[in-house]
């Protein structure tokens, strides 16, 4: 098998679709479409199910990935010893990564990060659903501790303490009025978000030894990772209701476009941590990145 045609393959399957890993690879769709083909003509079976919106591994081209991924692993990391040899990291840093922590603390870590190493290219998956971080042919994750594997080394990145913070348009609650009690939530138009698992965000609050959780419903749902932008926007404009993280929030509550209310009702909770298997091999890009966020003060 020529090793071309595998590794275009492997970067099809990652990417689910032949742009995407056009784009990440430097090798054009048309050039992976056909070694593709070539592939699954010497083998005899069908490895991707193409439609015009999708391309995703066959039963077939699952397990061919599931056997490839630690092939090709074990190839990068024999050519990252090679790192040693320079006086700075070359190579690509994949991160596995919600989109809050997108939306909240890369975006600074990441900037300053780039800039300290100019030969790492960052790649950034960004979802909500548990994922296999490994499988997915990531590096690292970002995860929140109580989703943390045991057998994975974690160390904190972004803020030590964050806080979900309820607000909506002053102009909403002029009209609607401004809530006391998170039970006062239910007669309000709640802007929901839902995960791409399907599960809904539980809206929770505390105040002493007083908990309450709240599902209320809602005239718009969005999932995360697409739509944040759209949520918040739809808040500031007086649509609703937002609960949403403190650092997402902040800048529309400062400008005067949201109110945040129930403030002593708000949950702190502990921070995310950047995670990587402890057994395997270290890459230099991520050991380049772990060192940095622990002195650049980013946790």
């Amino acid at each position: 098998m020529d090793f071309n045609d595998l590794a275009a393959f492997a970067s099809v399957a990652r990417a689910g679709g032949f742009r995407d890993a056009a784009r990440a690879s430097g090798v054009s769709a048309s050039s992976l479409s056909t070694a593709v083909k070539r592939l699954e003509a010497k083998l005899g079976l069908r490895l991707l199910n193409r439609t015009t919106r999708s391309v995703a591994p066959t039963e077939a081209g699952k397990h061919l990935l599931e056997r490839l991924t630690p092939l090709f692993g074990e190839m990068e990391a024999a050519l990252d010893v090679l790192n040693v040899f320079r006086d700075t990291p070359t190579g690509t840093l994949r991160l596995n990564v919600p989109a809050s922590a997108a939306y909240t603390i890369l975006p600074g870590i990441v900037a300053r990060f780039i800039r300290a190493y100019p030969g790492v290219q960052v790649e950034m998956i960004v979802e909500d659903g548990f994922v296999d971080m490994l499988s997915a042919g990531c590096d690292a994750g970002i995860r929140y501790g109580e989703r943390l594997e045991q057998d994975m080394v974690a160390i904190p990145i972004g803020p030590r303490m964050q806080r979900l913070v309820t607000a909506a348009a002053p102009s909403y609650l002029d009209v609607r009025g401004r809530p006391t009690h998170p039970r006062d939530l239910l007669s309000h138009a709640c802007l929901r978000i839902q995960f791409a698992s399907g599960a809904m965000v539980t809206w929770h609050f505390e105040r002493g030894d007083e908990t309450y959780q709240l599902d209320p419903a809602g005239p718009l749902l969005v999932k995360p990772s697409l739509a944040l932008d759209l949520a918040i926007r739809v808040a500031v404009e007086g649509g609703g209701v937002i609960h949403l993280f403190e650092q997402m929030l902040q800048p529309y509550v400062d400008s005067g476009e949201l109110e945040s209310v129930l403030d002593s009702w708000s949950v702190w909770f502990t921070g995310p941590f950047l995670y990587y298997p402890g057994h395997r091999h270290v890459p230099a890009p991520l050991r380049a990145f772990i060192d940095f966020v622990r002195e650049d003060g980013a946790t």
